[in-house]
């Protein structure tokens, strides 16, 4: 091939894009793309399949920002349907793998999983089933750390919901009962996850 015969190619280098004011607003812009025949994105972010970045929580954040996370597959199918799955009830609010505590732990030891996690509230379990939750409210006037879970939590009264609940309606009794976090069981009364405002307000602003 001789060299007139060579097409002209370019980098990224080669372009400049020179400034300047336009009429299209952000707004108005869309980064819709096709990642299959049957998969769409609204944003065209892909996470990689490998070990150390996606997993549920990698490929939750990617879903809410219109992208998706490939969950990798150096695990057995079991713990891959388990992600998946994770990912998928995300779409209902809920914290399907909330930070729990037991009865016999110290205060102490509960104040240092809410700093490191910066949660406000453990839900407090027996085996697997849901007996109380310790909140910043149970220990705000607390001096001995050295007490257990048991001595502190709230375990009375606790405003339970089953799983599939409607969101407006976790909604109102978040409203109601004056509290941040709603405990979801099964039931039998194990724990299956957690609901608060917050992922509320997440869902809508990630629809």
């Amino acid at each position: 091939m001789f060299p007139q015969d060579i097409p002209p190619a370019y980098t990224f280098d080669d372009v400049l894009l020179v400034p300047s004011a336009s009429e299209v607003l952000p707004s108005e812009v869309s980064l819709k793309t096709r990642l299959t025949d049957a998969i769409h994105l609204n944003a065209p972010l892909v996470s990689a399949a490998m070990d150390t970045v996606t997993e549920h929580r990698t490929a939750i954040a990617m879903a809410r920002e219109g992208g998706i996370g490939i969950i990798h597959k150096n695990m057995s199918i079991e713990s891959q349907a388990t992600e998946v799955e994770r990912v998928k009830k995300s779409e209902s609010g809920m914290i399907i793998d909330p930070v729990t505590v037991t009865e016999k732990q110290s205060v102490a030891e509960v104040q240092a999983i809410m700093r490191t996690y910066k949660i406000s509230g453990l839900p407090v379990l027996r085996g697997d089933k849901l007996v109380g939750i310790v909140t910043n409210r149970d220990l705000r006037f607390v001096s001995d750390d050295s007490l257990r879970v048991s001595d502190v939590m709230t375990s009375k009264d606790l405003v339970t919901v089953p799983e599939g609940i409607d969101l407006e309606h976790c909604k109102a009794l978040l409203h109601e009962h004056r509290i941040e976090k709603l405990l979801v069981v099964d039931r039998e009364g194990a724990l299956k996850g957690l609901i608060t405002i917050k992922d509320i307000e997440k869902i809508k602003k990630y629809p």
